[in-house]
C-alpha cells in the first residue's frame, strides 16, 4: 500500500501503526466486509506529459455537446462578464477560507460585506447572511428558522409551487429536524390562498413558504398573504430568483419575515450543476436566527472603516446539537462572483438584462402558441421562463429541439413544458426554433 506522494516515511508509519495498536495499514480496514474492498489495480492511464495531458482532457471536453438553452427551472442561461471571471481567479480570492482574523482577512470581509448590503437591498430585508450552499438548502434552512423562531410550533407549509428540486431538500431537512410539513396546492398555477388560510388554522404553524415566481415561471401575487399568516403568528418565507427583484415586487413589499433563493441568475453560468450560492436574508428581529456569518462594517483604533465577522452561527464547535444551524462552511467565492456581477450591472443594467428576457420570453410565447402546436397552460403574468401545454407528443418534442443543438421543452406536469429566454438568446435564434418545431412536428398533431 505504498503512495509515491505522501511524505510520510516507513519509520513513520511505524510509528502511527504502533500507536492506534495496529499491525499494518491494512487492520485499519479490518471492520470492512471483504468483498466490499477493491482487490484490483485500478486500470489508470500510464504516466503522461503536459502536453498529453493537456491533449487528454481536451478529448474528454470535445465530447460535450454545447447547446443553446432554453429552459430555467432555477438554473439560468445569463450574461456572464469576464471580469468576474477574472476577479475570483486571483489567488488571494480562491485560497481565501473563513475570515476569522478581522485583522488580515479585510479583503474578503469587505466583499461579504457587499454581497449582504446587495441582497438586502433587492430582497426589501434588513440583513442577510454570508451565503449558503444553494438555493435548495437556503430554504431549507429557512424552514428550520422559523420553527427556531416559533419556538413550540413545528409545522411549516411549503407551497407545491416551489420548485421540485427545492422541495425535495426541504423534505429532507424537515425529517431529520423533527419538522412536519404541510402542503398548500396551486390552484390555476399559482399557490392557494384559500388553501393557505385552511392550512394556517390549526394554530400549530410556524410558518409557509411560497415562491415569488413559481416552478410554471409565473409571477406569484401575494397579496394579503403576510397579513394572513402574521395573523396566526406565523412567518411568511418567500423563495426568490434576485436577478427579478430588479424589476418586480421585492418579498419586502409582501410584507415577507425571511427570504430564501439562489444567487445562480447573478451572471453565474451555467457548469453541468454548479456551483451555486444561496442567499438567505430576514427582517432584523431575527437576524439572530440568521444561519451562516453576518459581517459587519465598524471602525478601527484611527478612525478608519473597518471590517468583522459580527455574527456567526458556527456553533457546532461549541453547542453542537444545540445550535442555530450546523452548516459549516459557505459559497464566499461565488458571493464574490454575484458582488462583481452585481456592481457591473447595477440597477439599470439589471433592468435591462429583465427588460431583454422578458421581450425575448414573451416573443417565443406568442411564436409557439401561433404554430397550433402549443397553447397557453395558464395565462397568468411571466417575465422570462413561461409554460405550456403540447398538444404533441413530448419526448417528440424534445428529440427535436435537441436535433437542432437545443436543450428546452423540460416537462413540468402532464404536457406541461417549460421554456425560459434569456438576454443571451437573439431573436434569429427563436425564429429557428419556432420554424423547425412547425417543419417537423405538424406531421404528429
Amino acid at each position: 500500500m505504498g503512495f509515491a506522494y505522501f511524505p510520510h516515511t516507513d519509520e513513520d508509519i511505524r510509528l502511527m501503526l504502533e500507536r492506534v495498536g495496529a499491525g499494518r495499514l491494512e487492520d485499519l480496514y479490518s471492520d470492512v466486509p471483504s468483498d466490499v474492498l477493491y482487490g484490483k489495480e485500478y486500470s489508470l492511464p500510464d504516466a503522461m506529459s503536459e502536453l498529453e495531458i493537456r491533449r487528454y482532457f481536451s478529448g474528454l471536453a470535445s465530447r460535450n455537446s454545447k447547446l443553446l438553452c432554453l429552459c430555467g427551472l432555477g438554473a439560468y442561461d445569463h450574461y456572464s462578464p469576464s471580469v468576474a471571471s477574472s476577479v475570483i481567479s486571483r489567488s488571494e480570492f480562491q485560497t481565501a477560507y473563513t475570515p476569522y482574523q478581522p485583522e488580515v482577512s479585510q479583503g474578503t470581509l469587505r466583499y461579504i460585506f457587499e454581497f449582504q448590503s446587495m441582497i438586502a437591498e433587492l430582497t426589501g430585508m434588513d440583513c442577510a447572511n454570508a451565503s449558503m450552499y444553494d438555493g435548495a438548502t437556503s430554504a431549507a434552512e429557512a424552514v428550520i428558522m422559523a420553527v427556531s423562531c416559533a419556538k413550540k410550533k413545528t409545522k411549516v407549509l411549503v407551497s407545491e409551487g416551489l420548485l421540485p428540486q427545492v422541495v425535495d431538500v426541504v423534505k429532507t431537512y424537515a425529517s431529520y429536524n423533527g419538522i412536519e410539513l404541510g402542503f398548500i396546492p396551486c390552484c390555476g398555477g399559482v399557490t392557494s390562498a384559500d388553501a393557505m388560510t385552511e392550512g394556517l388554522s390549526g394554530e400549530d404553524v410556524a410558518g409557509i413558504l411560497v415562491p415569488g415566481i413559481n416552478r410554471y415561471g409565473i409571477i406569484e401575487n401575494l397579496d394579503g398573504f403576510a397579513d394572513e399568516v402574521h395573523s396566526h403568528k406565523a412567518l411568511l418565507m418567500v423563495y426568490s430568483d434576485p436577478s427579478s427583484l430588479a424589476v418586480i415586487k421585492t418579498p419586502g413589499e409582501w410584507g415577507a419575515d425571511i427570504v430564501c433563493g439562489d444567487a445562480q441568475s447573478l451572471g453565474m453560468p451555467l457548469c453541468f450543476g454548479g456551483p451555486y450560492a444561496g442567499f438567505l436574508a430576514c427582517r432584523q428581529e431575527f437576524v439572530r436566527k440568521l444561519p451562516g456569518r453576518i459581517v459587519g462594517a465598524t471602525s478601527d483604533l484611527d478612525g478608519k472603516r473597518a471590517f468583522v465577522l459580527t455574527l456567526q452561527a458556527r456553533e457546532q464547535h461549541i453547542r453542537r446539537e444545540k445550535a442555530t444551524s450546523n452548516i459549516c462552511s459557505n459559497q464566499s467565492l461565488m458571493a464574490l462572483y454575484a458582488t462583481v456581477y452585481m456592481s457591473l450591472m447595477g440597477p439599470e443594467g439589471l433592468r435591462e438584462v429583465n427588460a431583454l428576457s422578458y421581450g425575448g420570453a414573451h416573443y417565443l410565447h406568442d411564436a409557439l402558441v401561433d404554430t397550433g402546436l402549443f397553447e397557453d397552460a395558464f395565462g397568468k403574468p411571466f417575465l422570462k421562463e413561461f409554460t405550456l401545454r403540447a398538444k404533441v407528443p413530448v419526448d417528440s418534442l424534445q428529440k427535436a429541439l435537441l436535433d437542432i443543438g437545443v436543450f428546452g421543452a423540460v416537462e413540468v406536469g402532464d404536457s406541461l413544458v417549460n421554456f425560459c429566454v434569456t438576454e443571451k438568446v437573439a431573436k434569429e435564434e427563436l425564429d429557428r426554433v419556432v420554424e423547425h418545431l412547425k417543419s417537423v412536428l405538424y406531421e404528429v398533431l
